[in-house]
C-alpha cells in the first residue's frame, strides 16, 4: 500500500500541475476515482462534465448526479446524442472514435466557457490491451489521461477507491450500450432500449457483472462463470427468457465464455 499511496500522491501532483480540469464523468469506477482525487486536490478548479444520451442508462446518469451533489462538485450535464453523428448508426469499426471525438469537442466548449485549462478522462493501464479507437480521439484533442499516464490498473483503482470510501470501488465495469452491437449492425434507439432493459433485469436479479450483446434479434448474455448456475436455475432462467422475449428478442442465449470486456472486438483479431 505504501507504493500505491506514493503513486496516489503522484496523481495529486500531476493534477496540481494541470491547475484546473474538466473530468469526463460517467459515474464508473475510473472516472469517479479520478474526479474525487481531482476535486480533493484542486477544489473548485475541478469540475465534472457528464454526457446524456440514449446509450447511457438512466441509472448511470442518476448515480453521476447524486455523486456530484454529495461531494459538492460542480457538474455540467450536456446532450451528446451519438446517433446524430454521421455514420455512427451504421456501427463501423471506428464507432468509438466518432463518439469520443464529438464528446470531447463538446467538453472543450464547456471547459473554455468555465475557464478550465484541461480535459481529463479516466482510461487506465488495462485499456491499452484492447481495441480502443476512442483513445485516438483523446490523443488528437490533447485530452489528458492521468490514470493511464501514471500506469494505474483497474485493480489498483478499486483498491484506492475502497480506501477513499467511494461507492464505486466494487461497481461492475460499464461501457456504453452501443458496444453491445456487432460491428456493421445498425444501432437504433429501440435496440439500445432492449439492451438497457435486459441488462437492468439481470442487475435487479443480483448478477454482478453483465453484458447483453445483440446479434440481430439474438441476445447473447455474458455473466461471470461463477454465476452460471444461478442463471440456469429454473425460476431465474424462465424469468430471463420470458422477459427478454417480451422486450423483442427472438432467441436468448448464454455465452459459455462468460463475461469479458470487448468481446465484440474478438472478430477483429
Amino acid at each position: 500500500m505504501d507504493v500505491l499511496h506514493e503513486r496516489l500522491h503522484g496523481l495529486e501532483a500531476y493534477l496540481r500541475e494541470l491547475g484546473s480540469v474538466a473530468v469526463a464523468f460517467s459515474s464508473g469506477v475510473d472516472s469517479t476515482f479520478l474526479l474525487k482525487v481531482a476535486h480533493d486536490t484542486l477544489g473548485d478548479q475541478a469540475i465534472a462534465v457528464t454526457a446524456k444520451s440514449c446509450s447511457f442508462p438512466q441509472r448511470e446518469l442518476k448515480e453521476a448526479i447524486g455523486f456530484c451533489e454529495r461531494e459538492q462538485i460542480e457538474q455540467i450535464v450536456i446532450e451528446s446524442e451519438e446517433l446524430d453523428i454521421e455514420g455512427f448508426r451504421q456501427n463501423p469499426k471506428n464507432r468509438c472514435y466518432l463518439c469520443k471525438r464529438e464528446l470531447f469537442e463538446k467538453i472543450q466548449e464547456v471547459a473554455k466557457e468555465k475557464g478550465i485549462a484541461y480535459i481529463a478522462e479516466g482510461s487506465n493501464l488495462d485499456d491499452n490491451g484492447d481495441y480502443r479507437p476512442g483513445l485516438v480521439a483523446v490523443e488528437e484533442l490533447g485530452v489528458k489521461s492521468p490514470l493511464r499516464a501514471l500506469q494505474f490498473t483497474k485493480a489498483e483503482i478499486r483498491q484506492l477507491s475502497k480506501e477513499l470510501g467511494l461507492p464505486t470501488w466494487d461497481k461492475q465495469s460499464f461501457a456504453c450500450l452501443s458496444s453491445r452491437f456487432v460491428y456493421g449492425e445498425t444501432i437504433s434507439e429501440e435496440k439500445l432500449g432492449m439492451v438497457d432493459q435486459a441488462e437492468q433485469l439481470l442487475l435487479d436479479l443480483g448478477f454482478h457483472q453483465v453484458r447483453v450483446r445483440i446479434h440481430g434479434s439474438i441476445a447473447r448474455i455474458e455473466i461471470l462463470p461463477e454465476e452460471f448456475a444461478r442463471l440456469l436455475a429454473e425460476d431465474v432462467r424462465e424469468t430471463v427468457y420470458r422477459t427478454l422475449r417480451e422486450l423483442g428478442f427472438s432467441y436468448v442465449t448464454m455465452d459459455l465464455g462468460g463475461y469479458r470486456t470487448g468481446s465484440m472486438n474478438e472478430v477483429l483479431k
